[in-house]
């Protein structure tokens, strides 16, 4: 089984967060500060468009006592891009890709636990391909943020940016504060 991995994932083991969430999974759920939450048997994802919320997250996992790195090796969570892979080291996770109903036009970045070898993958609720940033593509590192988006302003978790490429503003889905 796999799990989606759109703009930055996060990957956490669930049986990490039984043991060190209070409340366990269930709890960790309800705690999760997006709609972005799905997980299969072994593994949760997290997603985030942006990178200093992927910070701010896994500084709030560290002090909830998950290790992120130890000896050059993700531990208990590794962060995922869906353009480039796992930023980390990790012996207990996989980065492909998936095809959505077989659909070779469908693609779509995923991970899954070593040896896991069941087809199916999981995406958080209400998610659909047609215009998700798999489809397309949308996802802006930050060097093209400061090169060419302009700031506008703050909407309802949202950052709005004028994209001096195509003319039209563009959204980053914000969880934290800056």
């Amino acid at each position: 089984m796999a799990v989606l991995v759109e703009a930055n994932s996060i990957i956490i083991k669930i049986s990490v967060i039984e043991d060190k969430f209070p409340g366990g999974l269930e709890a960790f759920e309800d705690d999760c500060p997006n709609q972005t939450y799905c997980d299969d048997i072994s593994i949760v994802r997290i997603g985030f468009m942006s990178t200093v919320d992927v910070g701010s997250y896994i500084k709030y996992l560290q002090r909830m006592k998950f290790v992120y790195i130890k000896d050059n090796k993700a531990i208990d969570f590794v962060v995922a891009d869906q353009i480039h892979g796992l930023a980390a080291k990790c012996d207990w996770l996989e980065f492909g890709y998936a095809y959505i109903h077989e659909d070779t036009s469908k693609k779509v970045s995923a991970c899954q636990a070593v040896d896991d070898n069941l087809k199916i993958m999981f995406t958080p609720d209400g998610w659909e391909y047609e215009g998700s940033l798999s489809q397309t593509y949308s996802f802006a590192p930050n060097e093209h943020i400061d090169k060419s988006l302009t700031f506008l302003r703050h909407d309802d978790g949202l950052d709005v940016y004028y994209d001096k490429l195509t003319g039209k503003e563009a959204y980053i889905g914000r969880v934290f504060e800056k």
